[in-house]
């Protein structure tokens, strides 16, 4: 199972979207800095905001890159707040 995983970090008031097979160890390499280019690296209080179980890593990474493309803050917080968003998303992309 993979899933698309929302990350917040208070400290920036920003939002970050991945794709990975273990949020809970993605989420630790976010907080450490262990991609010394990443944009996460900014910060070191990343917490999981919200995430999206996928089938496979194929329908993660279209989900991923469709909630990229929409560039929109107000997109993230609606995916949380509406469930049948993220529904659709999974349909869509199937």
């Amino acid at each position: 199972m993979n899933f698309v995983y929302i990350l917040y970090s208070i400290s920036i008031d920003k939002y970050y979207v991945g794709e990975t097979l273990d949020i809970q160890e993605r989420i630790k390499q976010h907080n450490s800095g262990f991609y010394d280019s990443a944009y996460t690296k900014q910060t070191s209080d990343w917490v999981l905001y919200y995430s999206i179980s996928c089938e496979d890593r194929v329908l993660a990474r279209k989900i991923e890159t469709h909630i990229k493309k929409m560039k929109s803050k107000t997109y993230i917080q609606n995916l949380k707040k509406y469930s049948e968003i993220t529904e659709k998303l999974k349909s869509k992309y199937n």
